[in-house]
């Protein structure tokens, strides 16, 4: 019988709750910690979900339980990396949530401590394992768009601040770019071939706030966190980057946006042909002579049943089966780069290097 793996859980807010359900889907996992500051959550999950080993403080719960194999982060932003290293000093496998971290410098220590201690470091682009980035992925992995030289990518919410720690940029790092934004430029430099970022042009926006005196439902998930409610984040960010390939992705996000419906998407532009997930996937291509739109006759609109089940699964098998990882470490140093020089270019109004 194969023997399971025992997992614990360092933050059991919203987030967690997907990690979770990954976990129970699989027969060798086994859940075997929670920890988390807020006790009447952390209790009231333990007894949800049978967990008894319930701990307040990470570095507790790791020294207590060297039996422990792997480690899903799962708390605020500004967390990830100590919790993180804390982690694999101990030699436990980690999956982290996006973003990585609030900057280059942490997520360099994280790759580092990871290294270091011979352990895997998986940063949760869960955008990477959707059944649309894998219809997509197919195509331009078999040339049909050709050289991909040119991408737009929007993540826009009307009102869609997701309130708690999100709104605190002590605690987040930022607003819709680093928690919004993060996920379709990871997925359009993921379909792109992971080119490195070497230049950024970025800007934000603080004109709307979070809406929180519009009338009517908000259709947006909303933080378990508990506290004074703040919001001292961009609303809105934008930005232009150059990779060293040459190609060009222009991305916006928002947490609030006088927006309508449909401006999302993601869309890439190549030699042989374009593509566009909205959220449907169609391709512009030039066949026979003629301009043609193509569609396909299955669902390629993004599926999230499965999509969470579907990164944790392949965490697993990376720590069990030796999978190559699909999300590893640095890639979310790249992104990091990418988000820091938004911010930072917003900051100073003029478009900032980024050195490799």
């Amino acid at each position: 019988m194969e023997k399971k793996i025992k997992v614990g859980i360092i933050g059991v807010g919203g987030i967690s709750s997907v990690h979770i359900k990954g976990y129970l889907a699989l027969d060798n996992v086994e859940l075997y910690a929670f920890c988390d500051i807020d006790e009447e959550k952390l209790k009231r999950k333990g007894e949800r979900f049978g967990v008894e080993r319930l701990y307040t403080d990470y570095n507790k719960m790791l020294s207590e339980l060297p039996e422990l194999d792997a480690v899903s982060v799962c708390t605020w932003n500004a967390a990830h990396a100590p919790c993180t290293i804390a982690a694999l000093n101990a030699g436990k496998h980690v999956i982290c949530e996006k973003p990585m971290a609030m900057n280059v410098e942490e997520a360099m220590a994280m790759k580092e401590a990871a290294e270091r201690n011979g352990k895997l470091l998986m940063i949760g682009f869960v955008r990477r394992f959707g059944n649309d980035c894998t219809v997509l992925k197919d195509f331009v992995d078999n040339g049909e768009l050709g050289d991909i030289y040119y991408a737009k990518a929007s993540y826009l919410r009307r009102n869609g601040a997701p309130g708690g720690w999100f709104g605190d940029k002590e605690r987040s790092g930022g607003g819709p770019m680093i928690d919004l934004g993060v996920h379709v430029i990871d997925l359009v430099r993921y379909l792109m071939g992971r080119p490195k970022p070497v230049s950024v042009y970025g800007a934000t926006f603080d004109k709307l706030g979070d809406f929180s005196q519009i009338k009517g439902k908000n259709g947006a998930w909303k933080s378990e966190t508990k506290g004074e409610e703040i919001f001292n984040v961009e609303d809105l960010a934008c930005a232009m980057i150059r990779f060293d390939n040459g190609a060009v992705l222009n991305i916006d996000a928002s947490f609030t946006l006088h927006t309508q419906k449909g401006e999302d998407g993601i869309s890439l532009f190549g030699t042989k042909g374009g593509a566009k997930l909205d959220p449907e996937l169609k391709i512009a291509k030039e066949i026979n002579g003629y301009l043609v739109n193509v569609g396909l006759d299955i669902k390629t609109g993004l599926d999230f049943g499965g999509l969470f089940e579907n990164e944790i699964k392949h965490f697993v098998d990376c720590i069990t089966k030796g999978v190559p990882c699909r999300a590893p470490a640095e890639d979310g140093v790249e992104l990091m780069k990418i988000l820091c020089a938004v911010y930072e270019s917003a900051r100073i109004g003029k478009a900032v290097e980024i050195n490799q």
